[in-house]
């Protein structure tokens, strides 16, 4: 459907919503966003179902019967019935567009482009500028971000998986040891995966079971997509590269490539390799699940893990509701060498990219539109993030304050607290503020900022992090002042045209992935090179280059977008 095909449906349904209002409600078509930061009242709260789907997972989705889902109901007359994708694949989205019918909104992840394309989702431009004032000033300057193309400047999507002006706060990876290790070895220098790796085995030697179980040095988690977390990522990472998911984006001529190929990545995976010829890496790792790498986690005998935090949060949570919160982990900066330095703070602007679009099966664009601008605004970010004052948070002198027993059910609880509470449940809908950004009152939008983090450090944490001569574990990275900042964000966001060969050659190429790289890990060092140097003739034959070359466009297509 061409963009002029596009405009005429927008229009038909947008006449349509508002005599549908105007005759229900004498001309006031207004909710609870539409007259600035709350807006009015009235009729706006007449009971509306939006229907919803996301391509992610929501494992604790409770159909709006948590604490902030009744209140938000109760606010705006607004009841999302939604459906989530079991695993997280984005594999219904285009059996959606195959039949034409849609619900209200839809999260598509990284394949908003079928809808676009198909013409599913209708251009929010005029929408925003008529009826969503909070959601303008939300994205602010970069507005212009939003545009789908250099070709098509429509808005279909407002970005949602990042926040606006988020600062990075705190470091959640990659290499991770527990305290308990480094607290024995007298807290070590830990520069290097050389230094990483000395740590482990010196430990390991020492102590080759721990509660009467085999001591594990190092597990990583390579169950479904986790492989690139916990395996091929920490190749970039530990080579002085931040994330742009598969690609390596040379930040002078924006060329893209697999970043596989990298010479310095090849090290990281021969120092994998040798880690499993010395008997460091866990023999499980390429066999076991998320559930029994946890388990693992969870017994205290996983020495070092490399993973984000989120990666094994259920597993640190049970270390320490068992007693055993020495067992927990320390992060560091780690680098192949030390001609690199991580790469994790580089600076991106806002990276826009992933969010939610209101389709053409909308009956009510503008009521839908209006209830997200009642999310983005002051109040209901507050809602949001915080919950309902005096139940979740209260007020002590002006600022904002969470009681210990609250705090302590969200660290130690979080799944049921999220459940229950509904806090930060519905972030990927709207447009928010990040952490670090204060609202009108001087009160930080989100939870989580510096004094709330180093407030709730175990006292392994402080312990750890004092023998290093820091507050913080971003302390110990690399700040972004040191790095240029990105000016096509982060690539991985990238919309990917639906009749381009990038998407199926890149199935080719995961796939090959997924399969020689824990081949290679675990080969005979001898063989190594030879295996890695068929890996990349491998992918080559795949189509990588051709792949490459299409994705440099579009890298480039978004530096004149964003950069114009």
């Amino acid at each position: 459907m061409n963009h002029k095909k596009r405009l005429s449906l927008l229009l038909a349904i947008m006449m349509l919503a508002t005599f549908i209002l105007s005759a229900c409600s004498g001309g006031n078509n207004g909710n609870s966003a539409s007259g600035g930061d709350t807006g009015n009242e009235g009729d706006s709260l007449e009971p509306i179902t939006i229907t919803y789907f996301s391509a992610d997972s929501n494992a604790n989705w409770v159909n709006m019967q948590d604490a902030v889902g009744k209140k938000l109901t109760e606010l705006t007359g607004v009841t999302i019935q939604a459906e989530f994708a079991v695993d997280g694949s984005n594999q219904k989205l285009p059996l959606m567009v195959a039949s034409g019918e849609y619900p209200d909104l839809v999260f598509a992840k990284g394949d908003a482009n079928l809808f676009v394309d198909a013409g599913a989702y209708i251009d929010l431009t005029d929408l925003i500028e008529e009826h969503a004032p909070n959601i303008k000033k939300v994205y602010g300057d970069y507005m212009s971000r939003l545009k789908w193309s250099n070709e098509d400047e429509a808005i279909y999507v407002l970005p949602t998986l990042a926040a606006v002006d988020n600062e990075m706060l705190d470091a959640g990876g990659t290499f991770q040891i527990q305290h308990e290790v480094l607290k024995e070895l007298g807290y070590p220098e830990l520069k290097t995966v050389k230094d990483y790796e000395n740590a482990l085995k010196a430990y390991y030697e020492k102590y080759p079971t721990i509660d009467g179980q085999p001591t594990i040095p190092l597990s990583l988690n390579a169950d479904g997509w986790r492989i690139m977390i916990s395996v091929t990522n920490p190749a970039f990472i530990a080579t002085g590269v931040s994330d742009d998911g598969e690609y390596y984006i040379d930040l002078e001529t924006a060329e893209a490539q697999l970043h596989y190929k990298r010479p310095e990545e090849k090290e990281y995976f021969r120092w994998l390799n040798h880690m499993n010829a010395t008997g460091l890496l866990d023999k499980e790792t390429f066999v076991q699940k998320t559930d029994q790498y946890e388990a693992k986690i969870s017994s205290g005998r996983v020495l070092g893990v490399i993973d984000q935090d989120w990666g094994f949060g259920n597993a640190t949570s049970a270390l320490r509701s068992s007693g055993k919160e020495n067992r927990t982990y320390a992060r560091f900066p780690i680098q192949l060498d030390e001609t690199t330095k991580d790469a994790t703070f580089q600076d991106t602007g806002y990276v826009a990219g992933w969010g939610v679009g209101i389709t053409t099966s909308a009956k009510d664009p503008v009521r839908i539109i209006k209830f997200l601008d009642y999310l983005a605004s002051e109040e209901g970010q507050i809602l949001m993030n915080w919950g309902i004052e005096g139940e979740h948070y209260e007020v002590v002198d002006g600022k904002r304050v969470i009681p210990e027993e609250i705090q302590e059910r969200k660290t130690y609880d979080n799944a049921n607290f999220t459940k229950e509470t509904g806090i930060g449940l519905y972030n990927a809908l709207y447009p928010r503020y990040g952490d670090g950004v204060l609202d009108s009152t001087g009160n930080y939008f989100t939870t989580n900022f510096p004094e709330t983090i180093m407030k709730n450090y175990t006292p392994s944490e402080k312990e750890t992090l004092q023998a290093y001569g820091v507050e913080m574990w971003k302390d110990l990275w690399p700040k972004k002042e040191e790095f240029p900042v990105k000016p096509w964000g982060v690539a991985y966001n990238i919309p990917v045209p639906s009749d381009s060969n990038i998407n199926i050659t890149y199935k080719k190429v995961e796939e090959i992935t997924r399969k020689r790289i824990p081949e290679i890990i675990l080969a005979d060092p001898s063989k190594f090179d030879e295996l890695y140097d068929q890996f990349i003739q491998e992918l080559n034959a795949a189509g990588a280059e051709q792949m490459e070359q299409e994705y440099t466009e579009l890298v480039r297509a978004r530096v004149e977008l964003w950069n114009d």
